[in-house]
């Protein structure tokens, strides 16, 4: 690693730029599929082809909800509101029905209540999870009650992009809508009271398949020609109304990443590839998911890592140690934000949220968002995200979908600082011998996992084998890290690179999938290594039961599909030892 050019470069990230880059996105609001959106990916090609990269601008299919308008009507009185991205379009003369308060719309919440036939009052933002168990129980509707003042715009489809005959059941299937804090808290204190309350419910919601672009733009290494390995950097375009922030500061960050790093070229080791999507926020992530299926093979040939940004440079946005990583990369992501951003990482794991639409094909990932709004009573989005968990950041500012998701909302300071932080890890990514990847403290994770099954399935289901697999790859990536460090750019590197790749292939599946390469899992938030949950069930079903027979089945698979993936980690440590 070159310090002194990480530090040039870093050194060299114009504010001035990115804010002129922001100021021409302030110009548009970009729905999906719209022909506003498509002239401002425009802007990003005109940009990416001065820079010297080689540009697609291509259009694709994509099932894309826009809400419209919303009304409601409870008691005599019309409180503000909105629908969602994926609502049900209420029927002629509105969707009537008695109220009923569903608390926060979690499991337990709903084992306690009747809402069959009935429009169910559930507290905070709208989302993918409430929204499916609503529909499971019967409910006509739902009312979510803000945290505050403001209202989200939200998409509510649990479906991870494009639906398929076999997912499209999985839709909502009920009306949709959200009310400020104070209304909502008014309509509760009624229900809780015993009084019987009814609602109408409006709304007007445009679902259906429609042409959306995607922007691919590619620079080679020098010695790499177009077939070589590269490192995909991506963000979406789409915004909910003008989206100054989410995601015009990402994408900011990303032109500026790359006239930097092209202007560098000659040092790159791979090449680079960004791409900015459309349906992220209108589609639940259409346009990666369309382009990690039509590209499956080029991406499981060529893709070494992918790197996401979302929200970069607001105000506020102070707190970068909750910033998101594969464990593999997490030794790079926290090198990054410590030299750039003065902070530690507290290393979490990745969400089931983003474009992280790759994990079937075993990419391993580096960031989503990198700032975010300190928790504190202060913070009106506290009440939103709420830290937790370990956290200490409150996701992005209030204003976030929102309409005032403006211009004036950026701190051009903490932009440059999170695009440094780009730049620092993408160039490591772009020019190290060997790939930056650490297999070995992803594999300490799965052992903590299957130790803690181990104790808790008894003798179900013999895990010894898999833990022994593990501590084969914990300690021949430990042997292979190593081995990187010292290693020169030649055939040793390639050949370490070539089997740090497979080990990804493999890998990552299991550590972000529940199996399936190809079908992506719902945008539902999900146990670390889902594959395993199926063996989590079997741990906590009564011992000798009927449904423990049921349940040894699939946790007998479970094991053969992470002990195949490990088999196949470990050959490619083999080949290398």
């Amino acid at each position: 690693m070159s310090q002194d050019m990480i530090d040039a470069l870093c050194g060299a990230v114009s504010a001035d730029r990115m804010m002129a880059h922001l100021a021409e996105f302030a110009r548009r609001e970009k729905l999906s599929g719209t022909p506003q959106e498509y002239e401002s990916f425009r802007y990003l090609q005109a940009r990416l082809d001065e820079y010297g990269f080689r540009t697609n601008l291509i259009r694709h299919d994509a099932y894309i909800s826009l809400p419209g308008k919303a009304g409601l009507e409870v008691a005599g009185a019309s409180p503000g509101c909105i629908t969602h991205s994926f609502s049900r379009p209420s029927p002629e003369g509105g969707l009537r029905g008695g109220l009923v308060y569903g608390g926060a719309g979690r499991p337990e919440d709903f084992a306690r209540i009747d809402v069959a036939g009935k429009i169910v009052l559930l507290e905070g933002i709208a989302n993918p999870g409430a929204s499916f168990r609503s529909s499971e129980a019967g409910a006509i509707g739902q009312i979510h009650i803000s945290p505050h003042e403001h209202l989200h715009e939200m998409c509510i489809s649990p479906v991870w992009g494009n639906p398929t005959d076999a997912t499209r059941n999985r839709l909502p299937r009920t009306t949709v809508l959200s009310i400020r804090k104070a209304d909502g808290d008014a309509l509760k204190a009624r229900l809780q009271a015993g009084e019987a309350v009814e609602a109408t419910l409006h709304a007007e919601v445009d679902t259906g398949w429609r042409q959306i672009p995607l922007l691919e733009a590619d620079l080679d290494a020098p010695d790499g020609g177009p077939d070589g390995p590269f490192v995909m950097f991506s963000g979406h375009h789409d915004t909910w109304y003008l989206g100054v922030m989410d995601n015009g500061g990402a994408n900011a960050t990303m032109l500026e990443v790359a006239r930097l790093l092209a202007e560098q070229r000659r040092g790159w080791r791979r090449g680079l590839r960004l791409c900015f999507w459309s349906g992220h926020s209108h589609g639940r992530y259409a346009g990666s998911t369309w382009y990690a299926d039509t590209r499956w093979g080029e991406l499981a040939a060529r893709c070494a890592a992918h790197v996401n940004v979302d929200s970069t440079g607001a105000k506020g946005n102070t707190v970068m140690s909750d910033a998101l990583s594969s464990a593999e990369l997490r030794g790079l992501a926290a090198e990054a934000v410590r030299a750039q951003g003065g902070q530690e990482l507290d290393g979490h794991r990745m969400s089931r949220a983003g474009d992280q639409s790759f994990w079937g094909i075993g990419i391993p990932s580096l960031f989503m968002g990198i700032g975010e709004q300190p928790v504190g009573a202060e913070n009106p989005m506290a009440a939103v995200f709420g830290g937790g968990s370990g956290r200490k950041g409150a996701g992005f500012g209030w204003w976030w979908h929102t309409p005032d998701d403006t211009l004036d909302k950026m701190d051009p300071d903490l932009l440059v600082r999170d695009t440094r932080v780009y730049v620092h890890a993408i160039w490591r990514l772009l020019t190290d011998p060997v790939l930056p990847l650490d297999y070995g403290a992803a594999a300490s994770g799965l052992a903590d996992e299957l130790a803690d099954l181990s104790g808790r399935v008894g003798d179900a289901l013999d895990l010894a084998p898999l833990a022994e697999s593990v501590e084969r790859l914990r300690s021949g990536a430990a042997a292979l890290v190593a081995r990187a460090g010292a290693a020169s750019p030649g055939p040793d590197a390639e050949a370490l690179n070539r089997a740090l790749v497979a080990v990804s292939r493999a890998f990552v599946p299991i550590d972000y999938t529940s199996g399936d390469l190809f079908e992506p899992d719902p945008a539902l938030a999900q146990s670390p290594f889902p594959v395993l949950d199926p063996i989590r069930r079997l741990a906590a079903a009564p011992p000798g039961s009927e449904a423990a027979r049921f349940l040894a089945v699939a946790a007998l698979r479970a094991r053969n599909r992470v002990a195949y993936a490990l088999g196949q980690a470990n050959a490619a440590l083999a080949a290398v030892a």
